[in-house]
């Protein structure tokens, strides 16, 4: 079930309040990880930068920085590790990244990479928009829904996967689409709309299927309809916990995002599904880790959660 994360380089990850330091090779060799009939792989829908405060919330900058240093203009870098998934019968993808609508300004600002990464990367892995027929969101903020939306040659907003039902879970999509002024910006409604209007959005409930295979399960805490999704086949389970745990450096309880809408229902269903993923040997992937696509974790006494040493990177 190992794999390797598809990027290039050596990256030491320090992480003390986990307990371990090592440093990994990262190949430019992508192996999928098989997952019973499922096969894994990232994707990178983009690389952008977020302030660090803000990812970390109540943590002091003097401890996060040890794990994740920042930029001049306190940024920390991020990635978007979209998940490709096959099993034969499908070929779908969670999240999209952030797309290519945004403004000069806003690129800048967040550091994020010029044109349409998430294709791109796609076209190189070998996968065509019209070969996707699921696209399954964990929420919908920018980062996540952007891709999913682009401009044709006549400057129309059209779904980026002309093939592909949209996934979305039901509250959040209400949420999204209800046009409360606490939220604006949130969820820019370019990256909405258009999967609706084509006719190629599915709302779901709590724990509903998807495929054979995959289901949704609503966590709350960073948007009230945020859902993780759990992919299980042959007795073997990943579960891609979106952000609710956005990286390594947050697997402890009370490290946890600004961004959060509700952060003491992050702080409770966390731990509990942290807890649940250790001691039945599953696999955490993460959608923003720059380093780590994902891993396996362990409880631990004084860190709350340590990765073990069956360290799993797609």
């Amino acid at each position: 079930m190992v794999a390797e994360l598809s990027q290039v380089g050596k990256v030491a990850l320090n992480a003390p309040w986990l307990g371990w330091r090592r440093v990994i090779t990262l190949s430019a060799d992508c192996n999928p990880m098989n997952l019973g009939n499922w096969q894994l792989e990232t994707v990178s829908g983009g690389e952008f930068r977020l302030d660090g405060g803000a990812m970390f919330g109540i943590v002091p900058k003097p401890l996060w920085e040890r794990i994740i240093p920042a930029d001049d203009r306190n940024r920390i870098t991020l990635q978007t590790n979209c998940v490709l998934a096959r099993d034969g019968n499908h070929t779908l993808l969670i999240d999209t990244g952030y797309g290519g609508k945004e403004s000069e300004r806003f690129i800048e600002i967040h550091g994020m990479e010029q044109g349409a990464p998430l294709l791109d990367n796609l076209y190189t892995a070998g996968v065509s928009p019209e070969g996707i027929d699921f696209v399954v969101f964990s929420h919908l903020h920018f980062d996540h829904a952007g891709g999913g939306v682009v401009r044709d040659d006549c400057n129309a907003l059209v779904p980026a996967f002309p093939n592909a039902k949209y996934v979305a879970q039901r509250l959040e999509w209400e949420v999204a689409n209800s046009g409360s002024p606490e939220l604006a910006g949130n969820y820019p409604p370019e990256n909405l709309r258009p999967l609706e209007e084509a006719g190629q959005l599915r709302l779901i409930e709590d724990g509903e299927e998807i495929v054979p295979g995959l289901r949704g399960l609503v966590t709350g805490g960073h948007t009230a309809g945020h859902h993780a999704l759990t992919f299980e086949s042959g007795g073997d389970k990943a579960i891609y916990l979106g952000d609710l745990c956005p990286t390594h450096a947050h697997l402890r309880r009370m490290w946890c995002m600004a961004y959060d809408m509700y952060p003491l229902e992050t702080r409770r269903k966390k731990p509990e599904l942290l807890a649940q993923i250790a001691d039945n040997g599953w696999t955490v992937l993460f959608d923003h880790d720059p380093v780590m696509a994902g891993c396996c974790i362990e409880q631990d006494h004084k860190r709350e959660f340590a990765i073990s040493d069956r360290l799993n990177v797609l």
